[in-house]
């Protein structure tokens, strides 16, 4: 088939293209700078020029607590018009199926503990991720108003935090596995006898292996064609406290962690019921969260004793 990823070149779309390609489809994923999917132009070129049949929407500008309080502004609009003009073309296109990528940013501040895709709109997202997380929600409604119009197969998955290699380990954008491990791996070479991580470790957080991630897209792009919105994720929650210590173990850093209370903690908790993924379209992870740690330790350094950025 011929697929077009938006966002292919980034941690999660990298993944999938490669398993795409593998499989044989013919897999078509620009960079942001040659097509800015904000410009409702440019997106319609790309979609004159690829033919897509099938979809997957993955395009975002995202970053971990400190970039999304820095970026507010951008992040909602940038996420909410890279969603519609997707949308938008796939209609005017009649491509076949969409597979959009939300984020349990959506998810109300306190919503109940495991997070059910019912409880969506019960209540206001987390402060420090609210802007990106109702603007990827508008897409969510979007996608469900033109699948009643204009019959528009797109279907929306809520993955949770991803990580792997090829993650991002910028220290400004992160998230918090990328960022634990890249302080960790520095302070352990310097010889540094502590380091300093955010709020006061309490928050929890479920995490999600990519290439588990990449599964539950191929399945559900071949399986699942309804309207409901779908959690990706292990249904098993960490607190930060304990990931910092797990990290540690396996990079081997052995100094003391601190923590600034400061410094915010983001969400108090996170654990998806991922029940329907697996009622839908028969998915569950199998990465365990030490396993993919370990290799995502392993590509790290590997990838920084060859001098890749």
């Amino acid at each position: 088939m011929r697929v077009l990823v938006t966002g292919g070149a980034g941690f999660l779309g990298s993944h999938l293209v490669e398993r795409l390609r593998v499989e044989g489809h013919e897999v078509s994923a620009p960079r942001s700078r040659e097509t800015d999917l904000i410009d409702f132009a440019a997106a319609g070129r790309l979609f004159d020029e690829t033919r897509p049949e099938i979809v997957f929407h993955l395009a975002a500008e995202v970053g971990g607590i400190g970039a999304n309080r820095a970026n507010p502004g951008r992040y909602w609009y940038a996420n909410l018009m890279m969603g519609a003009n997707v949308l938008e073309q796939v209609r005017l296109h009649e491509v076949p199926k969409l597979v959009i990528a939300g984020t349990i940013c959506a998810y109300p501040k306190f919503a109940p503990v495991p997070f059910s895709e019912d409880d969506l709109w019960n209540g206001y997202p987390e402060e420090t991720n609210a802007p990106y997380g109702v603007a990827k929600k508008a897409v969510l409604v979007g996608a469900q108003s033109y699948r009643a119009q204009y019959g528009t197969n797109a279907i929306y998955l809520l993955p949770v935090n991803l990580y792997g290699p090829r993650d991002n380990f910028d220290p400004e954008t992160s998230h918090v596995i990328p960022a634990l491990i890249r302080k960790m791996e520095e302070a352990r070479e310097r010889g540094e006898q502590s380091i300093t991580l955010w709020g006061d470790g309490s928050p929890t957080r479920e995490f999600l292996y990519v290439d588990d991630c990449v599964n539950a897209l191929v399945l559900a792009a071949a399986r699942y064609d309804g309207a409901d919105p779908v959690n990706l994720g292990t249904g098993e929650e960490i607190a930060i406290v304990d990931l910092a210590a797990l990290i540690a173990e396996l990079t081997g850093f052995d100094g003391e962690i601190r923590w600034d209370t400061t410094r915010p903690n983001g969400q108090p908790r996170r654990r998806l019921d991922t029940r329907r993924a697996d009622e839908r379209f028969g998915f569950r992870a199998s990465v365990s969260l030490r396993e993919g740690l370990g290799r995502t330790v392993d590509w790290y350094r590997t990838v920084r004793a060859d001098g890749t950025s």
